[in-house]
């Protein structure tokens, strides 16, 4: 840090598995792919490629390159492993996880109706082949999941081989763990916390408020994704404390 500031909350350092923060890269160029790196890299864990951005991303080895060269890992967004799954091109994809040499993916089923058990056959496979996040949720707003199906289905991919499960979001930040309106699903947040260890969730968190919610519930060591890559900065800062939004929150007794 550029300086000294008393009573600030202590922060995981990378490699971390806690205080995990996963950005949100919808298709940067190489270029601006090299700024991100350079303003960001201490505070970025893992890059999501969008969907499936990285189909029709120019450039897509050199931006790689540039992740791989700040030790940043990168994996593809689980909609396009859904789009090889309807198709029957699981071989396929499997071929461009080394074709691209990623050490990470993410199995998901929130596009497409699949039945679980296949679904962590999925994960049982990749497990041997690369890290494996799994997303736990629809982006259907209408679908309406509860809770103990949430913990059913996190718990039973983790035993599969996931590093990490996912809670859905989307990049809006508005169904799965949210409500339209963008407002957290409360109850079906505690309610997984009571079953499932926080260090193994990611909470996808694309809105200020909601990064400010789980920093509140779970503490600045907390592990967020979906995060866009120029709100990586800020959000550090909720986690410190260093914005109003969290300023009082980790001061304790600190009277003026």
């Amino acid at each position: 840090m550029n300086y000294i500031l008393n009573n600030i909350p202590v922060r995981t350092q990378k490699p971390r598995t806690t205080g995990f923060t996963m950005a949100m890269d919808k298709g940067l160029s190489v270029r601006e792919t090299e700024d991100f790196v350079d303003n960001c890299s201490d505070f970025v864990d893992i890059v999501k490629l969008g969907w499936a951005t990285s189909y029709v991303t120019k450039h897509l080895d050199k931006k790689l390159a540039v992740y791989k060269e700040a030790g940043i890992p990168v994996y593809l967004g689980g909609t396009l492993f859904e789009a090889f799954i309807v198709r029957g091109q699981f071989d396929d994809y499997r071929k461009v996880l080394d074709k691209y040499d990623l050490g990470f993916a993410e199995v998901s089923d929130g596009s497409i109706s699949l039945n679980h058990d296949k679904k962590c056959e999925y994960i049982s496979e990749l497990a041997k082949q690369v890290t494996v996040l799994s997303e736990v949720g629809s982006k259907d707003a209408a679908k309406i999941i509860p809770p103990y199906k949430w913990i059913e289905q996190m718990q039973t991919e983790l035993d599969a081989g996931a590093w990490k499960v996912i809670g859905e979001a989307r990049e809006g930040g508005n169904v799965g763990l949210f409500r339209d309106s963008g407002e957290v699903r409360q109850g079906l947040v505690e309610e997984i916390l009571t079953k499932i260890p926080e260090e193994r969730i990611i909470w996808e968190a694309p809105i200020k408020s909601q990064q400010v919610w789980f920093i509140k519930l779970i503490g600045a060591n907390v592990n967020l994704g979906n995060i866009s890559p120029s709100e990586i900065i800020p959000l550090e800062t909720i986690r410190l404390g260093l914005r109003g939004d969290t300023f009082d929150h980790f001061l304790g007794e600190i009277k003026l």
